[in-house]
């Protein structure tokens, strides 16, 4: 009698090894993984990497030189190598990333958000300061334990929020609210008022998605903009930038600076490496990069820069348009306002729209702990946004999309 045996693939001796089968679940991972990610939202990422190092390149002999000693001297391109090398882990964080399974993502997000907010504690303790802030921890590599808190938080504030699905009288918002009151504080601390702002908006967000009653969204808002004052009249920092921003600055300050290097190039720009104003601007490859890369390549490459963050925020939002699962829905928002936000922040304060803030553009500037963050983000956002492009096709009955839309309810 003719039994039907199993493909096993042939090495020669005719014999299938553990490595054999390791090979192939590994390869049918991968295609799994090709199949369901989000494609054209991971080639704008590659896209907006690729801008970044090209940014970074333009604006590293600006800040070498800068930061060169008579001992010391930096080669024009030294950030533009450290920038590529922690391209490169980021994107490995990036694709590993997206390719979590979702309970474990969430379980691994709320546990980094517990070791963050204690390496968060440990920052005015034993932290590293730099231009009068105290923000990061070394360790023989600097680490800033708020770019990681940010993505974790937003997950476990997402799994948070979503309990109410289960038990509508437990109090999710002031749950989500206590969390939110120790990070604020700690980031004050430092001080890292723009963390602080982006933390709050990105809180804001989220529990106005998960059905904050009108009444209470009234209430907050005032509360925010008491909050905002009682930091002006009682937070140095806060003051002292919005001062300046009132103020219109000076022919010296920063953002001042930024604006007229900005429009320094017009719409086409004075080439790579033959900005002028760059040379003068102060933190040219982190904070003021935008500024960077209107000088050399023109606004017109700004407005493609601008309109690739909106593409991919819009694509997220548009990713989420057939989705039922009330955690995946708040988490996804929360990474992308998060991403989005640090974005256009950033793109204001070069603009003159906004105070300083201190903060970077996601994956344009150059950073160690920005850049991996910002991937770490992403990886995560691919990973919630994940489809099975087959299951409404082959007609699976629990299928999340078939189910959600037939009941008109959304699931946890």
């Amino acid at each position: 009698m003719n039994t039907m045996r199993p493909y096993l693939p042939n090495r020669g001796s005719g014999k299938a090894t553990l490595h054999d089968f390791g090979a192939l679940d590994y390869k049918r991972e991968l295609r799994i993984w090709w199949r369901e990610i989000d494609r054209v939202l991971l080639f704008m990422v590659l896209i907006l990497m690729a801008m970044g190092a090209l940014a970074v390149a333009a604006a590293s002999p600006a800040s070498a030189r800068r930061l060169s000693t008579a001992v010391t001297q930096l080669h024009d391109l030294h950030f533009f190598w450290l920038h590529a090398r922690w391209q490169l882990m980021a994107l490995a964080v990036l694709i590993v990333t997206s390719m979590m399974p979702r309970d474990l993502l969430r379980q691994g997000t709320v546990l980094l958000a517990a070791i963050m907010l204690f390496a968060l504690v440990l920052v005015p303790l034993i932290g590293s300061e730099v231009n009068g802030a105290r923000r990061w921890l070394n360790f023989g590599l600097s680490l800033q334990p708020s770019e990681f808190l940010k993505p974790a938080f937003a997950v476990t504030l997402a799994w948070v929020l979503s309990w109410k699905l289960r038990d509508p009288t437990l109090p999710v918002i002031g749950v989500s609210a206590a969390l939110l009151g120790p990070i604020l504080l700690l980031l004050m601390l430092q001080p890292n008022l723009g963390e602080a702002v982006l933390f709050v908006g990105t809180w804001f967000v989220m529990v106005l998605l998960a059905g904050l009653p009108l009444q209470r969204v009234a209430l907050l808002s005032g509360g925010g903009f008491a909050l905002m004052v009682a930091a002006y009249l009682f937070y140095g920092n806060a003051r002292s930038r919005i001062d300046a921003f009132l103020g219109g600055g000076s022919a010296f300050d920063h953002v001042d600076l930024a604006n007229r290097t900005l429009t320094g190039g017009g719409w086409t720009g004075s080439g790579l490496w033959l900005g002028t104003n760059k040379m003068r601007l102060p933190e040219a490859h982190t904070d003021y990069i935008f500024s960077v890369v209107g000088e050399e390549f023109g606004l017109a490459t700004c407005i493609i820069l601008i309109g690739l963050y909106l593409a991919i925020v819009l694509r997220v939002l548009t990713r989420l348009a057939s989705e039922d699962r009330l955690f995946i829905i708040l988490a996804a928002t929360g990474l992308t306002a998060l991403f989005g936000g640090q974005a256009f922040i950033n793109i204001l304060v070069n603009l003159q729209l906004f105070p300083s803030k201190g903060m970077t553009l996601p994956l344009v500037s150059y950073g160690g702990s920005s850049t991996v963050a910002q991937c770490f983000t992403l990886g995560l956002l691919l990973a919630v946004t994940r489809r099975n492009p087959y299951l409404d096709r082959e007609g699976v009955p629990d299928a999340p999309s078939r189910t959600g839309a037939q009941s008109g309810k959304v699931r946890g």
